[in-house]
């Protein structure tokens, strides 16, 4: 793990983008993020231990993109599984969503198939990844949990922080774990408390009434900190389920491996029958000024906006040098990961000659041009001029004397 944590842009660029919002439940503080068309069924994300909402924001980015809701929400503080149950249903109540699908990591997966089974007619769909089915082996390990909401902060963060792999990894990887210790950094000692009891307090899941088909096992094959034989219950638990199998990712594939994650969650949406909507995805004109495609453009950006975020219990972007969102389901485009091929990207849409009828926000080319395409092109390049470019020139130049000083130097 590196010692000074620097936020990676894509991030940064997601908090000037997205709100956060909070609001409180009874005794119960939600936080949370909740973006994409609203007239879409989400995807709620619940996160592990050490995870927060913010956790899932390539997922967000992504999905949202494509017209996807995505809902990613802290695990708020309870101290047994059935007042966790009960706090998610009335949060579900307070922002009017009825219908659901859960995708949850490790403990996010276990505490959403507890609410599938006493909460049956609310899920459509599970996604689960690294995750289990009873936690008596955790409660074995865990002998000191009577006490957990009496021990300090720094042992319990020095705790979670074991089961992360601190071995030289490759950069995705290790990038995603600093990513993760700096969210465990930032939780308050009672959520941690919460969540290790949780995680040791005895409890398993019973028969779902949610078909093997609504359900995907997104697992990864290599280090995970939730034991194979635990992971090996759950697929024996669902045989009839998708696999959904990532040869590499550690403990965090959705920040290591977004692009293979993202695509099994469209694809399990799909299959459950979640039907996006793109053409609510807000586009960006020329100008550079959002406007929504089914509504008026919003033209907040008065001293007022800080008491409707407030009334909205939402916590105000970071940076207010970017275009603000527009209320009732439509959100901007978020802008892609790497400078580079924003740049180049830039280039082609400047040379591309696309109909009036036709042209695409041009964010949305961006976000399909990955770094990895522009790797491989710049192979490409460099391939023809170290080696067929030669060949060419010296092939033009065979029968002409003029022509001797160019074959000398290639």
């Amino acid at each position: 793990m590196k010692g000074v944590f620097s936020a990676p842009g894509d991030y940064i660029y997601f908090k000037s983008q997205v709100p956060l919002h909070k609001i409180p439940i009874g005794s119960k503080q939600w936080r949370y993020y909740d973006f994409g068309p609203k007239v879409v069924p989400p995807l709620i994300c619940l996160p592990g231990i050490a995870g927060t909402a913010d956790v899932y924001y390539k997922q967000i980015m992504s999905l949202s993109m494509k017209g996807y809701r995505v809902i990613s929400v802290d695990i708020a503080r309870a101290w047994n599984h059935s007042e966790w149950v009960q706090a998610f249903e009335k949060f579900l109540d307070a922002i009017d969503v009825h219908h659901i699908h859960l995708y949850g990591t490790a403990l996010g997966g276990f505490l959403a198939q507890l609410y599938a089974q006493h909460r049956p007619r609310r899920v459509r769909s599970l996604v689960l990844s690294n995750t289990f089915l009873e936690t008596t082996s955790f409660a074995a390990t865990m002998p000191w949990a009577p006490v957990v909401a009496w021990t300090p902060a720094f042992l319990l963060k020095r705790y979670v922080l074991t089961g992360i792999r601190d071995v030289p990894q490759e950069p995705f990887i290790a990038d995603s774990v600093d990513f993760v210790v700096s969210q465990v950094e930032a939780l308050a000692k009672d959520d941690l408390a919460s969540r290790l009891t949780l995680t040791a307090d005895a409890a398993s899941v019973g028969p779902l009434l949610l078909p093997d088909s609504s359900i995907t096992l997104m697992d990864t094959n290599d280090y995970c900190a939730t034991p194979q034989q635990l992971k090996d219950q759950v697929r024996e638990r669902y045989p009839g389920a998708r696999q959904a199998i990532l040869k590499t990712g550690g403990d965090f594939p959705f920040l290591s491996r977004p692009d293979e994650v993202n695509l099994h969650l469209q694809l399990h949406l799909r299959r459950v029958g979640v039907e996006a909507r793109p053409d609510l995805v807000r586009s960006v004109p020329r100008d550079g000024n959002g406007e929504s495609s089914d509504g008026p453009k919003d033209e907040r950006g008065d001293s007022d906006d800080g008491s409707k975020d407030d009334a909205n219990h939402s916590e105000s972007p970071s940076h207010t040098d970017e275009p603000p969102l527009t209320p009732g389901g439509t959100d901007p485009p978020l802008a892609p990961q790497g400078t580079h091929s924003h740049t180049l990207a830039n280039q082609v849409l400047s040379n591309a000659r696309i109909p009036e009828s036709n042209q695409l926000p041009a964010l949305l080319l961006l976000h399909a041009i990955s770094e990895t395409e522009l790797n491989m092109a710049s192979r490409v390049l460099l391939h023809f001029i170290h080696r067929l470019l030669p060949l060419y020139v010296r092939a033009f130049c065979a029968n002409s004397k003029n022509c001797l000083e160019v074959r000398n130097l290639v």
